[in-house]
This record gives structure tokens, sequence and C-alpha cells, in this order.
């Protein structure tokens, strides 16, 4: 006999990236920062250790949402903290969509969408970018049932955004709220906080994971107009972030220079890599985020993924339905992606993919 929600013995289930436990790899597989976060980090969680944990941590995030503030050009009641932005993602999901409603999301991309969509009970209708990964026009439909779309921007696997103009008009012709998903977009040469401020239906997601090289951390955020925030703020866990984490991420995204500065790095080595790809087959599409994403109609990706794995080497491989298969490589040191990119190159020459 199973206890649970029929939904949940039904689902499948998230499935993370592949994080070894024991042996020594190139991790190239889900999109980690290659570089050591801000040094102001450290001394920030160590200050706030010294201080002690015997106290709950500020359910608000207060320190963050006012450094943040001033960084992103709004007022701290405009933003609201979670464990990571999976955390947002939830919290907007059980706000906005209840049993048998709809979540829409495109695809291929972020596939928590749908299980989260499936926690609620409700249904999930996926609209399939265009071959150029443009976002079709049925994405901004109306529909009784529609209860909030998702649109991660940049995405992922492909790298690539919609322009805002389009995301304003999508925003505009849906029914329910649109939750940008800017996971990537330190990386990227536009983002929509803007937006955020011309329609209270649009609401823009961040995470520390990526551009603050705080994937250890757990620490996102969402910008939202305040009628939307106080809504969030009511289905979300007491403590949602603790206190180490409100001081770390405080003292990154007060760093600045050093996010500049590492955003640099990474666009330089994105670049060196999509060159390279191109130059020995693959189609590579204009990347934004920190990651590649490589096709080769032709090519057995799937055994030049087992390739890089037994030499220690860790990819994504991803075959979604009605695509070609492909490789996403996540944006590495340089060292790494010399390696990564010269056992490429002896798998094809050995006709192993």
């Amino acid at each position: 006999m199973s206890f649970v929600r029929p939904e949940i013995d039904a689902m499948a289930g998230y499935v993370p990236g592949e994080q070894p436990q024991a042996g020594k790899f190139i991790k190239l597989n889900t999109n980690e920062n290659p570089y050591p976060p801000s040094p102001a980090v450290n001394r920030a969680i160590k200050e706030r250790l010294d201080q002690g944990l015997e106290r709950y941590p500020d359910p608000l995030a207060t320190s963050f949402r006012m450094r943040a503030a001033e960084v992103l050009g709004v007022e701290p009641d405009w933003i609201l903290c979670g464990n990571g932005s999976d955390d947002i993602l939830t919290i907007a999901t059980r706000a906005f969509v209840g049993p048998d409603q709809w979540l829409r999301l495109p695809t291929p991309s972020y596939v928590l969408y749908k299980t989260l969509a499936e926690i609620q009970g409700a249904d999930s209708e996926e609209v399939a970018f265009n071959a150029d990964w443009s976002l079709p026009e049925e994405f901004s439909a109306g529909s009784n049932q529609l209860r909030l779309a998702f649109l991660p921007n940049p995405n992922s696997p492909s790298g690539t955004i919609v322009p805002k103009a389009q995301i304003a008009a999508a925003a505009d012709a849906l029914p329910c709220p649109l939750l940008v998903d800017e996971a990537y977009v330190d990386f990227a040469e536009e983002n929509c906080v803007d937006l955020v401020k011309q329609n209270d239906k649009i609401l823009v997601s961040r995470t520390l994971s990526k551009s603050y090289g705080l994937a250890g951390l757990r620490f996102g955020y969402v910008v939202a107009q305040p009628h939307i925030i106080a809504q969030l703020m009511k289905v979300k866990d007491s403590y949602n972030c603790d206190a180490l984490s409100i001081a770390g991420a405080t003292a990154a995204i007060d760093d600045q220079q050093w996010l500049q500065t590492n955003r640099a790095k990474i666009i330089k080595t994105r670049k060196r890599m999509t060159d390279k790809m191109r130059e020995i087959g693959f189609t590579v599409p204009d990347s934004q985020a920190n990651f590649v994403w490589g096709t080769y109609p032709g090519k057995n990706l799937k055994a030049l993924y087992e390739f890089l794995k037994q030499n220690r080497v860790l990819v994504r491989y991803m075959h979604y339905p009605n695509y070609e298969p492909g490789i996403r490589i996540s944006v590495g040191g340089e060292d790494q992606i010399d390696a990564c990119l010269m056992l490429i190159e002896t798998a094809l020459a050995q006709g192993i993919a």
C-alpha cells in the first residue's frame, strides 16, 4: 500500500547532475563556476560563525536584500531570498498553481519546472522552441487554466536568450505571471529586471551558484513588485536561508569588481570553446551562459560522453524528443577545457563517436 499522494507516486522525480563522491574528475557537467568565490565571502562566513549559531537567522535576509537592492536599482521590498533559485521556483509554483491548473514551460529547458507542476498536482504544458531557439507565438497564448509560465533566459541547454522586447510582449499577452529564470544572466548581454518595474506579471529569479561561484552555499532570490513579494512570503519556509548563507551571499553581491573580473574570464573561455568545437565539426549556438551546447549529426555523442567519463571528464549528454542529441559542456578553467577538447578530438579521430 502506498501512503503518498497518487501524483507523487507516479512521478519520476528530478535527477540532478552527477556529483562524484570519490576520485578526481574534471567536472564540466553542472555549470559550476571553476573559480573560488570572492575572498570577502569566506571572511563574512567566518565572522558570522564566530557570532554563534544558537539563534534563528533573519527570516527575510535583510542584509542581502538591502545590498542587492542597491546593485539592482530597486527597493529591498522588491526582493525575496531563497535556498538557491530552485527554492524560488518552488515558492512561485506553490503560490500561483493549484491542482488541475496549468504551468507552461518551453522545451527543451530546465526539467525541474515540470517536476514542480507534478508536485502541485498540476498539468505542465510544454511549448517547443523553434529550430533556431527562438520562442514561438504559442508560448504567449491564453488559457483559462494557465496560472504560471516559466522562461529560462539564458536557456539551458542551448545558452541562447529571448530578446527583452519579446519577453515584454509575451508577458502582456499571457493571462498569468511570467517568471524569467535568469540563473545564467550575469554572463549575458542583457537582463529583464527593468521589465519587472513595468509589468507586475513579470518576476525575475537569480542564483549565486553560477556567476558568484557559490553553488555549495545555496542562495537565490526573486525580483518582483512588492505586492507579489508579499504573497510569495506566505508560502516560503519560515527560515529558508541560514545565517551563514545570508552572510556569504551578502558579501558576494557586494563585491561587484570580483563579479566583473570573473565574468570576463568565463566569457573569454566560452568563446574559445565555441570556436574550437565549431572548428572540429560541432554545431554550437552562440551561448550567453557559462556553458556551450554542441550537436554533431551523424556522430554518436552518447559514446563520446561515455569516453569522456571513462577518462574522468564529466559533461552532460542530453537527448530531447524531436531534437538532435547534444553535449553540454560547462565553462571550466583553461587547463580543464584544454583537457576536455583534446579528448573530444581524440574520440573523433579514433571513430569512438
